[in-house]
């Protein structure tokens, strides 16, 4: 991807036109301003008579006029009240899941077809990376109807600009908050959710209305008033019978006003109503996040410029009010020194949160550009290359047809003419032999394939047999005529089944069992007189798979029999133990015993078979003729108790 220079953010207000151009600045965490602009219009885009469409263009047109902005990235507003905004809390689940859950979520929370809406959604929590498993992770979900999107590109299109993002006014003013004024943040990994850092409260009066906005730099919370500079206009406009125009002015310029007494008492009910619905939104927040804490305010918009607006939010609120007229992450002397922009500072905290996003240093990177735009720019824009290449083919093709015209102008039938038969009988006797070869070949393996069915009954009956013997050989038994009269004091162990199955890949059963193996310095008996945890002791004990092979079964559950079927598992450290692989056999024997009294100590349970037919299994040899046969020589290996308990 190319490197990102410059971004502009454009804000289109109801009152004016507000955009600044943002560069990477050469610190980490500054960025440079070389350009702004801010275009009031003749009248407020709500005012009753007001041509918004014409109002916009109008002041589009002038702003392209002065500014370019071919080769930045564009990024624009939609107000807080035409989205929707959700917060939701997912339960335990792996990262990779998240997306089919907040499908499922957005299904349940958007009012609409999400066929007519574009819809977002970000992880809202401090762990934003990829973690195999995310702890209640919080979800931002927010949704614009297509037609609120097309309608806020319109003006732009309109003049020939391409939008490269849209974003909700309320999360540019959490790009703009976080990254210029919570700068004290603690690392990602260390944020605590049950010990937040402090809360931040934005309070963003605009024209119409205001944008409430909670954050504690990792979760955000927003909310939109229905109460807006406007509103204190239209109070002027009313109490002292004026025109919206001249409420307008008055309220602009209260200071010289004949009696300023008068203009704040007819808007005292609507300096109560804002605070009465700053207060309320807030107080409904800390009863969805008990843990957080409120001890700061940051005022946004310039109808803070009217006097005594910040300190009676302040007042109510019980905490201090800070206005966002200093940017302290902004270089750039030409646009921060400049009069226009000193005297606008309070309202560009949108179109800086834009900017930001553009140049990829936004926190939340939601874009509600719908995908349609985004796949036919991306199409767009491959056309040059895919033409130039169909270009070059055709020409690498045309220069390839003439260069073999050329040979085979040259090349004469009546000279090549008898080669060309002799080379063709060639080929055909060649063609004969391969046919005759292939002929031989077949009767060859159909003949060796009857050879190996002949000659494989009989090499797998001795195969089977050995086996049988070798595991006859492994179980305990007491010496003849020695055998005691208690059952349980016999050396016996009684099969009740032996399993094969032969796979393909004796690995794979390998990473499920090496668990349960214990080599067979592991296995040996504990000293004369230690004791045995009775609580590693399970009376139901399954004899371990044998595989003449390589490897003992998969772990499948025996069948209920006399004695035990199951037995307790030593979960010691693991270690990395070398197992079989490729194709073999597994081997399962189910059988059960009888010495499974805890007052045995030692030689009871899972420890009797370890002790007896486990280690056998392993160490044991067998005689065959005149040849003594190891278990490893026979193929028996890794014997194991498979979830013995």
């Amino acid at each position: 991807m190319a490197k990102i220079d410059a971004a502009w953010g454009i804000d289109i207000g109801n009152a004016a036109l507000k955009a600044i151009r943002l560069r990477p600045g050469g610190m980490p965490g500054q960025v440079v301003a070389d350009a702004f602009d801010f275009i009031e219009y003749p009248m407020l885009l709500s005012q009753p008579g007001a041509e918004r469409e014409t109002l916009v263009e109008t002041a589009l047109q002038q702003f392209l006029s002065r500014n370019d902005v071919r080769g930045t990235r564009v990024a624009v507003a939609v107000p807080g009240q035409a989205g929707l905004a959700r917060f939701i809390k997912l339960p335990p689940v792996e990262a990779k899941k998240i997306p089919n859950i907040v499908l499922f979520e957005a299904k349940q929370q958007i009012p609409y077809d999400l066929d007519s809406v574009v819809w977002r959604f970000q992880r809202m929590d401090a762990d934003i990376g990829e973690s195999q498993f995310a702890i209640e992770p919080e979800i931002g979900l927010f949704a614009l109807k297509k037609d609120q999107v097309m309608a806020a590109l319109e003006p732009l299109q309109a003049v020939g600009v391409e939008v490269d993002i849209i974003q909700l006014t309320p999360l540019a003013l959490y790009n703009f908050i976080r990254f210029d004024k919570l700068r004290d943040l603690p690392p990602p990994d260390e944020y605590d959710p049950d010990d937040p850092p402090p809360s931040t409260v934005i309070v963003s009066v605009g024209t119409d209305s205001t944008d409430l906005v909670v954050t504690n730099g990792f979760r955000v919370w927003q909310r939109n008033i229905s109460v807006g500079g406007s509103s204190f206009t239209k109070a002027l406009s009313k109490e002292l019978k004026l025109t919206f125009s001249k409420a307008e002015h008055l309220k602009k310029n209260i200071n010289t006003a004949p009696d300023p007494k008068q203009a704040f008492q007819a808007m005292r009910p609507v300096f109560n109503e804002l605070l009465a619905q700053i207060q309320h939104s807030i107080g409904y927040y800390t009863t969805i996040d008990r843990a957080a804490k409120i001890e700061h305010a940051i005022a946004v918009g310039s109808t803070f410029q009217l006097p005594g607006l910040r300190k009676f939010i302040e007042q109510g609120l019980g905490v201090p009010v800070e206005l966002a007229e200093d940017f302290e992450t902004l270089e750039g002397p030409e646009v921060t020194a400049s009069p226009v922009f000193q005297e606008h500072r309070l309202s560009f905290g949108v179109s800086y949160g834009l900017a930001l996003q553009g140049i990829d240093l936004a926190a939340m990177k939601i874009n509600m550009l719908p995908d349609e735009i985004v796949r036919e720019r991306a199409i767009r824009a491959k056309k040059p290359w895919r033409l130039a290449g169909a270009a070059t083919v055709l020409t690498g093709l045309a220069l390839s047809f003439a260069l073999r015209s050329m040979a085979l102008s040259q090349v004469s039938p009546t000279v090549f003419g008898s080669a060309e038969q002799a080379a063709k009988a060639v080929i055909e006797r060649a063609n004969n032999y391969k046919s005759q070869l292939t002929t031989v070949e077949g009767e060859f393996d159909r003949i060796d394939t009857l050879g190996k069915n002949v000659t494989e009954n009989v090499e797998g009956r001795l195969l089977w047999l050995e086996l049988l013997a070798a595991i006859n050989k492994c179980l305990p038994s007491d010496p003849p005529g020695q055998q005691p009269e208690d059952l349980s004091q016999r050396e016996l162990i009684f099969v009740d089944s032996i399993q094969s199955q032969k796979v393909a890949d004796l690995g794979t059963w390998w990473q499920l069992a090496k668990k349960w193996y214990r080599p067979i310095a592991a296995q040996e008996a504990p000293a004369p007189g230690m004791p045995v945890d009775p609580a590693a002791a399970d009376p139901n004990a399954a004899v371990p798979p044998v595989s003449p092979a390589g490897v003992p079964s998969a772990p499948t559950p025996p069948p209920a029999g006399i004695g035990t079927t199951a037995s307790t598992a030593d979960s010691g450290t693991e270690t990395e133990i070398p197992g079989p692989e490729g194709e073999g056999y597994l081997i399962q024997i189910t059988a059960h015993h009888f010495h499974n009294a805890p007052e045995e100590r030692v030689r009871f349970g899972a420890e009797y078979v370890r002790q007896t037919l486990i280690k056998n299994l392993e160490t044991a040899s067998i005689q065959f003729g005149n040849e003594v046969v190891t278990m490893k020589e026979l193929g028996i290996s890794h014997p194991c108790l498979i979830n013995p308990g």
